[in-house]
């Protein structure tokens, strides 16, 4: 197995099925918002609204290459999820993508919309809250804000995931193993045709 790695929007389920997989692989699973977290000691959105976007997007190229280093010197088989803005970030998806199959797990707009207001908070001013920093900083003053300005970002950021990628997978309304099976059949697909 050449090692995978998962592109998608926002809570698309990079980080759950990127875990299954690597167990039903025996590979080593790599979140890269995860290793920034561990070398910075910010989250990802820490990063992003106290120094800003280039800030973030070095913290990710960084995390990117010492993964790549690592997974290189020592000859592991991994699975690698990725941030969402990475399809934003040249520099260190280029890190990525000669290592392995690029696989974008596709949602439906409606799902990953829901997802994020899940998580998203209505403060005591009316405002919204918690929101992910390519929306936030867009300043919504309503939940229909919010999904409009999402709109435009999911039609954008899918159009970059379906050039990036070797594979495309929609995952939208099933059952994680199913979604699982697919990309291992559509990965070992494209790596018989290269």
């Amino acid at each position: 197995m050449e090692n995978i790695i998962l592109v998608g929007i926002k809570h698309c389920g990079k980080s759950t099925l990127g875990k299954l997989l690597a167990k039903k692989t025996d590979a080593t699973f790599f979140d890269t918002d995860d290793l920034i977290l561990k070398q910075t000691g910010k989250t990802c959105r820490q990063i992003y609204k106290e120094k800003g976007e280039e800030a973030f997007m070095t913290s990710e190229k960084k995390a990117c290459s010492f993964l790549i280093k690592k997974i290189n010197a020592e000859n592991i088989k991994a699975v690698i999820a990725t941030g969402g803005g990475i399809c934003n970030n040249t520099e260190a998806f280029n890190e990525l993508k000669n290592t392995g199959k690029v696989v974008f797990l596709q949602v439906e707009e409606e799902v990953a919309f829901k997802r994020i207001m899940m998580e998203a908070r209505i403060d005591p001013d009316g405002t919204l809250g918690n929101l992910p920093a390519f929306i936030a900083k867009k300043n919504p003053k309503n939940i229909e804000d919010a999904k409009k300005i999402f709109h435009d970002f999911y039609v954008e950021r899918t159009s970059l995931y379906e050039k990036m990628c070797d594979v495309k997978i929609n995952i939208s309304n099933e059952q994680k193993e199913l979604s699982v099976q697919k990309i291992l059949v559509a990965t070992a697909a494209a790596t018989a045709t290269a």
